[in-house]
C-alpha cells in the first residue's frame, strides 16, 4: 500500500534517536495530530544503545512506520561520539559545558540527518519534519540554534520539488528549542512519556547499556528530572537491573 495515502492524519518525518529530547518531541508531533515516521540513524556511534532505545520507543509508540538509516561518520572522526581513541568528557561542571563547543560535537551531523529526512519527507509528501534540538541545556552544539534551523528550513524550500512549484511548503518544527531540560521532562510527562525507556548517555557502560551518569548529557538529564522533583527512571532502572 502506498505510504502516503496510509492515515488521514498529516504525515510527519521525525527524527528519533532514542534520548530524551527525540522521545518528547515525538510524542508533541503525536499530540498534534501528526502520523509520525521514525527516522534513526547507525552512523557511527561508539554504541548502538540508543539504536536499541529507538526500537523500542518506535514499537511502543507505535508510529506509523520506523526506520534506521546507516551512514558512516566515523570514517571522518572528529567526535568523541565517533572516534574511540578521543575520551567523553566526564564530571565537568555547567560552566565548562557552556566555555566552549565539546569533543561531543559530531561535525555536521544535524546537516546530514536532516538531509535524510527532507529526501523521506519529499517522498511521503509530507510537509513536517521534527527535531528535537535544544538551544538552552544543548551543549553548546552550533547546528541546534534557532538560526540554523531557520537557515536550513529555507535551503530546504529552494531545494525540493514542492517548493519550486509552490505546492507544498516545509516547515522544520523544533518544539524543544527554547525550553530547559527540566521544562521538557515536564512536558514530556503531561504526554505520558516513558523516559526509562529513553537513553542519553554519551558512554554507557558496554556490558550492561548503564549509563555512566558522569557525561554532560547524563548531568544534564539527571539536573532535569531533580528539577521536577524526581529521579531519572531509565537510570533507576539500570540499577535495579
Amino acid at each position: 500500500m502506498d505510504e502516503s495515502i496510509c492515515s488521514e492524519r498529516p504525515q510527519a518525518v521525525v527524527l528519533l534517536s532514542g534520548g530524551l529530547d527525540s522521545t518528547t518531541t515525538l510524542a508533541i508531533a503525536q499530540s498534534e495530530g501528526f502520523d509520525p515516521y521514525a527516522m534513526t540513524f547507525r552512523y557511527g556511534q561508539r554504541h548502538s544503545v540508543e539504536l536499541d532505545a529507538a526500537r523500542r520507543i518506535a514499537e511502543k509508540m507505535q508510529v506509523a512506520k520506523h526506520i534506521v538509516v546507516d551512514i558512516d561518520l566515523a570514517m571522518f572522526g572528529g567526535s568523541a561520539l565517533t572516534s574511540a581513541g578521543l575520551a567523553v568528557p566526564k564530571d565537568r561542571s555547567l560552566a565548562e559545558m557552556d566555555a566552549s563547543i565539546p569533543i561531543t560535537y559530531v561535525p555536521a551531523r544535524n546537516t546530514i540527518f536532516l538531509s535524510f529526512a527532507l529526501a523521506w519527507a519529499e517522498v511521503l509528501g509530507a510537509a513536517d519534519i521534527f527535531l528535537g534540538v535544544n538551544a538552552v541545556d544543548y551543549s553548546g552544539y552550533p547546528d541546534c540554534r534557532p538560526e540554523y534551523i531557520a537557515a536550513y528550513e529555507q535551503m530546504a524550500n529552494l531545494a525540493t520539488k514542492a517548493g519550486v512549484e509552490g505546492t507544498q511548503r516545509l516547515k522544520i518544527h523544533t518544539p524543544l528549542i527554547t525550553l530547559t531540560k527540566a521544562q521538557i521532562i515536564r512536558r514530556g510527562l503531561d504526554l505520558d512519556v516513558d523516559y526509562s525507556l529513553t537513553t542519553t548517555c554519551y558512554d554507557p557502560d558496554p556490558a550492561t547499556s548503564r549509563p555512566c551518569g558522569r557525561c554532560d548529557a547524563c548531568q544534564l538529564r539527571i539536573k532535569g528530572f531533580q528539577e521536577n522533583g524526581m529521579e531519572d527512571p531509565a537510570l533507576s532502572r539500570a540499577i535495579r537491573g
